[in-house]
């Protein structure tokens, strides 16, 4: 009997042989893969694009630890008041007309930073304890063929923040500050509005000016340092590093502040607003803005001495001094402005926390009452249109409603607590310009203000504060009591 021959593939051995083959073509397979990953991976992690990609690898990332240019930040760590370093230009000419704006918010031995002079201030030693520590600023006769500026002193005001950086970098410095002589800071408000800022990162805080004419003789991107500005310590060290290159690269623009915004535009970064900052490019009165602050913290006033006192009745030393009276009980709550309605006689009152409350004769709106009163003036005169924001008119007698016209009261005392509040009392001190006919708001010369103890959180999603008129006190005065508002409640009144 034949017995047929059975096929090779199908024995024991044909089996494993074909298994090795596969097995072959897998492991070449995978060793090509792996290596076009490798080399994929060495291409990435090399590629500008994508040197930040490393930190996707961190299978255990340290929590809350940034890793800064001097030392490492934890974030729940919160900016106070030793993480900043001032920097502020003077001139030892003008220093003795100047230094009361600067000592009026500088604390000894809590704020660090420096003035920075154009010579030896002989005139004005001993230098007090009250001010900040002067230096004189650096010899910049090398910059000569590049100072083709408008203001002659531009170069040295814009080193300022070079030379505040090179005497102040240590551990512990997030943001610097920069000023001139005459700005007046609000640094509890300027600490907690910083603190929502990474300060690992690259930031250029500040404001522009209220005026367009301003902005646009130098840049609507633009910080202007009499209201004051801080830098992030990363991008202060980038700006100084190329401080040199920046001020030969730019000598045909008009001043410091300008310079310095080109010089931070090169590195890439732009301004971040804050409209508490002020540059008060204004003139004469300056009440009707102060009356309708924006809805952001207060944090600073400028060119103090080119405008009226800002409280009726006292010089500008007095008046500075008798605000910081209120900031120094609740800085947060400092301009802020609530309103309430009298719903029996239909009266608005506009309640500008420390420094006025407006009573009108009829039911005003919030965003009409958001809108200043124009008791001030353009920066130059005859420039259309002039300012950054709506204003209204100051309408009087003249055949107008004086429901337009607010009765005025300012910022007289601070009575103490009571209740778990702060008493504040406003006092009428000049008459309402509104004809000879007696109207019942001309009668009330003072209100009492009750305000809640705790700080108040400003912007950024809050609403502002509600308010209550509390029964009258007396024949000549009345109070109202500040509080949070309810959800979704709506403060305003059928006209």
């Amino acid at each position: 009997m034949s017995i047929e021959k059975s096929n090779s593939s199908d024995s024991p051995n044909g089996i494993l042989s074909h298994n090795l083959f596969l097995n072959g073509i897998l492991c070449k397979t995978l060793v090509f893969l792996s290596l076009i990953l490798y080399l994929l991976h060495i291409f990435l992690s090399n590629h500008p694009c994508c040197q930040s990609s490393s930190s996707l690898l961190q299978v255990f990332p340290t929590k809350n630890i940034i890793k800064s240019s001097n030392y490492y930040y934890n974030s729940s760590n919160k900016t106070n008041i030793s993480h900043l370093v001032f920097g502020i230009a003077a001139s030892s000419n003008t220093w003795g007309e100047k230094k009361w704006y600067i000592n009026s918010w500088w604390k000894p031995n809590i704020t660090r930073g420096y003035v920075f002079l154009d010579r030896t201030p002989n005139e004005h030693v001993p230098w007090p304890v009250s001010s900040p520590p002067y230096r004189i600023s650096s010899d910049n006769s090398q910059y000569a063929p590049y100072n083709k500026h408008r203001m002659p002193f531009a170069i040295r005001m814009v080193r300022v923040i070079e030379e505040t950086f090179m005497l102040h970098h240590g551990p512990g410095v997030r943001w610097y500050v920069m000023a001139d002589d005459d700005t007046v800071l609000m640094i509890d408000n300027l600490v907690n509005v910083l603190t929502k800022y990474d300060h690992t990162k690259y930031y250029y805080v500040g404001m522009n000016s209220e005026c367009i004419v301003s902005n646009f003789g130098n840049s609507f991107q633009m910080a202007f340092g009499g209201a004051g500005y801080a830098l992030s310590y990363p991008l202060a060290q980038a700006v100084a590093k190329n401080m040199d290159t920046c001020i030969k690269r730019y000598p045909y623009l008009y001043g410091s502040d300008h310079i310095l915004q080109a010089c931070i535009a090169d590195l890439g970064v732009t301004i971040t607003l804050e409209k508490g900052f002020h540059q008060i490019d204004l003139r004469r009165d300056i009440s009707g803005f102060l009356s309708a602050h924006p809805q952001s913290p207060f944090l600073s006033l400028h060119h103090l001495d080119l405008v009226a006192p800002i409280f009726p009745s006292m010089n500008r030393f007095e008046a500075l001094n008798h605000l910081m009276k209120a900031a120094s009980v609740d800085q947060s709550r400092l301009l802020q402005q609530s309103t309430c309605y009298n719903k029996l006689n239909n009266w608005t009152f506009s309640v500008s926390w420390g420094y006025s409350v407006q009573i009108y004769d009829k039911i005003q709106s919030q965003s009409y009452l958001a809108m200043p009163i124009e008791t001030f003036g353009e920066w130059r005169k005859g420039a259309w249109p002039p300012y950054m924001f709506n204003v209204r008119g100051l309408k009087s007698n003249n055949g107008n409603s004086c429901g337009e016209v607010p009765n005025v009261l300012f910022f007289d005392s601070l009575e103490g607590t009571r209740m778990n509040h702060i008493v504040t009392t406003y006092v009428k001190k000049t008459p309402r310009s509104c004809g000879n006919d007696d109207h019942p708001i001309d009668g009330i010369l003072k209100i009492r203000v009750f305000s809640p103890m705790h700080k108040l959180h400003v912007g950024d999603g809050n609403k502002r504060e509600c308010c209550d008129i509390i029964q009258p006190i007396g024949v000549d005065s009345m109070a109202v009591k500040l509080r949070t508002c309810t959800r979704h409640e709506i403060n305003a009144r059928m006209k």
